[in-house]
């Protein structure tokens, strides 16, 4: 599905992409000194093979009022994964959720308007069959926020920022 790799035009095209969501591909296509035509081919490229996933507006959720952000880990019964998966999928203050390996099984990223709205949000998932126990962590800031651009950088062999640690 996923290419394994990005040439440099690919990483130029992606970064500005990211950067100026709202210039056309026109615009970009100049940025870049390439052909609307070949930026076109290659996004397409891209996004046939799960390398581009989306083309929406990033959000930010504290804005919208949800500024406690917590990391809760559920343990849970292992035959009733894929039905509490289910169930998760319907909570939305639940941003993501992983199976993982370690002492939970599935972690979760919460967004609540307050530490009660969490719990709430906690104590429904906590309701659901097969759901045994929680640990939740709040989170004080972001160090780093989610971000892709550093890794597609060094696959295309781009400079990055210095400050971006080993590569």
């Amino acid at each position: 599905m996923a290419r394994q790799g990005l040439d440099r035009l690919d990483g130029r095209m992606l970064r500005l992409l990211r950067e100026r969501p709202r210039d056309g591909l026109l615009e970009i296509a100049r940025q870049l000194g390439v052909a609307r035509g070949t930026l076109q081919a290659r996004l397409d490229r891209l996004t046939g093979s799960g390398v581009v996933t989306g083309y929406g507006p990033d959000v930010n959720v504290a804005a919208l009022g949800h500024v406690v952000e917590a990391f809760t880990t559920f343990e849970v019964d292992q035959p009733a994964r894929a039905a509490i998966a289910a169930r998760l999928r319907a909570v939305p203050q639940i941003l993501e959720a992983h199976i993982v390996t370690g002492p939970g099984d599935i972690w979760c990223r919460i967004a609540g308007t307050s530490n009660q709205h969490v719990q709430q949000v906690i104590d429904h998932v906590l309701e659901v069959p097969g759901v045994r126990r929680s640990t939740t962590v709040i989170a004080l800031s972001a160090v780093i926020p989610y971000r892709v651009q550093p890794l597609v950088d060094d696959l295309a062999g781009l400079p990055g920022n210095p400050d971006a640690g080993p590569g």
